[in-house]
């Protein structure tokens, strides 16, 4: 009986089979380096607002605390996104008829709140607090990143759940003296300790623990 298939067949199946093999792990590659890149991360990305409101000018330039505008960010899982009230308290009299601001003036004169479009926006599924973080001395910076020197916000970090833990983890490396939380020139040599010194410092004294549980954010 004739063979049905050539001898060659079976060297085609052997290649046939290592390309299909290659072909997924090119494949599975691609999509664990897209997972981490800013196309689905969005890192680095900045974000279009009705009114382009810089922070480089209001805080480095103006050294406007960060509490001025989000005024909840000590006590609330929330920092808040300020009122028309708190941007009119200056540009009543300062720019007060600039193009520019005119958005603030219509929302001032309609009663209607303005719409701040969200840069750092995690899942539904993640809790997230900014009163525990900030109680706990994990300052603006080592989650928003050099905020101060943004003259439009963007998201600095992935916001990934592997990013999240590097802190959980191992909070001595990030963690600082509560009362410089919001210094963005602040660095541990400030006291001349280094970061690893003055974080196992801290972390004893603020009772920082190791969290890593799912049921920390995931709730």
């Amino acid at each position: 009986m004739a063979q049905t298939f050539p001898r060659s067949a079976n060297q085609i199946s052997k290649v046939s089979l290592i390309l299909a093999l290659a072909g997924a792990g090119a494949a599975g590659a691609l999509l664990f380096l897209v997972d981490r890149s800013p196309l689905h991360t969005k890192q680095g990305t900045f974000v279009n607002q009705e009114v382009p409101f810089s922070h480089d000018h209001h805080t480095a330039g103006l050294g406007i605390d960060c509490r001025y505008c989000h005024t909840a960010v000590e006590e609330s899982s929330s920092a808040g996104i300020p009122p028309t009230a708190t941007c009119m308290n200056c540009h009543k009299i300062i720019w007060a008829n600039t193009e520019m601001l005119q958005p603030v003036r219509d929302s001032w004169a309609t009663g209607q709140p303005l719409r701040w479009n969200r840069v750092n926006d995690l899942p539904d599924y993640v809790y997230f607090n900014h009163s525990v973080h900030v109680s706990k001395g994990i300052g603006c910076e080592s989650c928003h990143g050099p905020v101060n020197e943004m003259p439009l916000v963007y998201q600095a970090h992935s916001l990934q759940m592997r990013w999240c833990l590097e802190c959980h983890r191992a909070p001595e490396k990030f963690v600082r003296p509560r009362e410089e939380v919001f210094n963005f020139d602040w660095k541990p040599s400030d006291v001349g300790m280094s970061q690893k010194e003055l974080g196992a410092q801290l972390v004893e004294e603020y009772e920082i623990a190791s969290l890593d549980q799912c049921s920390v954010c995931h709730r």
